[in-house]
Parts: C-alpha cells; structure tokens; sequence
C-alpha cells in the first residue's frame, strides 16, 4: 500500500509541485480576479495547459467547494495559483488576496500550491483574442480561463526545459 504523501505545502518551485504528484495526477492552474476564477487543467504528462471554465465569485465556502468538486472530477494533484505581482515585482492587495486563498483553500483541501507570477497574463491573453477577432462580449467569458491556462502554460512550460536540459545529450 502507497503511503499518502504530506500534501498541506506551498512550495517553492515547479520541480517541487512535480515531485509532489502522484502518478497520473494533473495540475489546475487558476486565475483569481475580483468577481471570478479562471480554471485551466493540464493533462497527465504535464505538457498542454486547456483552459476549462470562469466560475463567478461568491462566499469562499462555495467557491471552495466547487473547486474541490473539479479537484475530484479531473483528478487534480495540485494547484498554481497566478500571483498579480506589481510591476516593479512587489505585492499589492491582490497578490496578498490570491495568498490568503491559497491559505484559506489548503486548509479546506490540502494540496501543493505553487504562486507563479501573472504579470501580463490577462493581457496577452485579451491581446490575443482581438488579434484573432474575437468580440468583446466573447472575450469577456473566456479571458479568465485563457490567462488560467496562460499561467500553468507557463509553469509546464520551465518543466519541459528543466528536463530536457536535465537529460544526457544524444
């Protein structure tokens, strides 16, 4: 029998969140704004980030809730949460909410969470979208999974090289 790993952890670097999974266990990413959370799932090999859905922001109890029902649902191993960093790289109001949360929700649920710096990503993703001509009103139900996805991109992304550039040369 598999002994249950310690799961109530922030940790520190992707590598760590890895090395925390279990076998066949994916990763969310989540984007917490004021009014919504973006959610993006990553398949099994940790490689392609999707974006899944925006659910609207009530009680932390019922958002709570209805992520660990997706936690369950997708089999989830563990969280990156979008840290909104300022620019000048200090931390404001929202990354301290987006801290608090994570906090709050480990100890609801606990599973490894890694912060992973946002900045920009709502607007790489919104840049996208008008690029690809996409209306405003379609924007606004797609951006929060988008930069959700945008963000575990980012994370899957740094373990790709981390490994590759881990492995013997041919």
């Amino acid at each position: 029998m598999q002994e249950a790993r310690t799961r109530h952890v922030i940790v520190e670097t992707p590598a760590q969140l890895a090395a925390a999974l279990n076998p066949g266990e994916r990763l969310f990413g989540l984007d917490l704004g004021e009014k919504t959370i973006g959610i993006a799932l990553c398949d099994v090999m940790l490689t392609v980030a999707t974006p899944l859905e925006t659910i609207a922001k009530r009680r932390f109890a019922i958002d709570s809730d209805v992520l660990v029902g997706l936690v369950k649902k997708h089999g989830v191993g563990g969280l990156v949460i979008g840290l909104p960093l300022n620019m000048n790289g200090s931390e404001g109001p929202s990354a301290q909410s987006a801290r608090a949360f994570a906090r709050n929700f480990a100890a609801k649920h606990p599973l490894p969470i890694l912060f992973w710096d946002e900045r920009l990503s709502t607007a790489a993703v919104t840049r996208t979208l008008i690029e690809a001509d996409v209306s405003r009103a379609k924007r606004k139900h797609v951006v929060d999974k988008m930069a959700a996805a945008y963000i575990l991109q980012g994370v899957l992304d740094l373990l790709a090289r981390q490994a590759a550039d881990a492995s013997p040369s041919a």
